[in-house]
């Protein structure tokens, strides 16, 4: 008669798989651990002001923020905290000082602003409607702080790249990008945007939750 046996019986099965457990829930934990680390660094004013903010910490500095929460652009959301992070985090494989940087979507501008208090030439892009308060938070919080002064720039995806970023003065060494994707629709657009910005080393760290929805 054969003895049927299954595979999942066996202790070294057993063994592989506590070995996998072990090193999920360690990575788990190390998650956390950022995520502790991230949330860390934001604080709300003490006192109620004239004009409502929300603070950071980053590269050693206070960063104040301004949102506008009549509009989805201008909100920090999680990703840029996590770039953020990533960028002061990763100062060794990823120096920012005197390389040229282009944040697409830039909303509040804090991702902008990190990589500027990092040294980097910034410009710093969005929608139209977007760039007055995009200006503001970048100049209240890089003013007389940054090596090298910030620039904000309209770029609506796909729109007169040849015209606004000609592709001759265009010598991007990052492309970064944080939560800029929220409607599939425009998709195409940024990945059009991001090919035409693009040089051949140009290292693009684009930040996104992935919804299984």
């Amino acid at each position: 008669m054969i003895k049927k046996a299954s595979i999942y019986s066996h202790p070294l099965v057993h063994r592989l798989m506590d070995l996998k457990a072990q090193k999920e829930n360690r990575e788990a934990d190390d998650d956390r651990k950022v995520v502790a680390e991230i949330m860390q660094r934001c604080f709300v004013p003490a006192f109620v002001t004239a004009i409502s903010w929300e603070g950071f910490h980053f590269v050693g500095h206070e960063i104040r923020i301004t949102e506008a929460m009549d509009c989805y652009g201008a909100i920090v959301w999680p990703s840029a905290l996590v770039l953020c992070y990533f960028l002061e985090t990763n100062v060794k494989q990823y120096n920012m000082v005197d390389k040229n940087v282009i944040e697409i979507g830039a909303g509040t501008g804090l991702v902008s602003i990190v990589a500027s208090l990092l040294g980097a030439h910034v410009t710093a892009t969005d929608l139209p409607e977007l760039l007055g308060n995009l200006q503001y938070n970048i100049s209240r919080n890089t003013k007389m702080k940054c090596k090298h002064l910030p620039q904000v720039k309209e770029l609506s995806w796909g729109v007169a790249l040849d015209k606004n970023f000609p592709k001759a003065s265009s010598n991007f060494d990052y492309i970064l990008a944080a939560d800029v994707v929220y409607a599939h629709p425009f998709l195409e657009e940024l990945l059009i945007t991001f090919d035409h910005l693009c040089k051949e080393t140009t290292v693009i760290l684009w930040v996104m939750k992935f919804s299984r929805y």
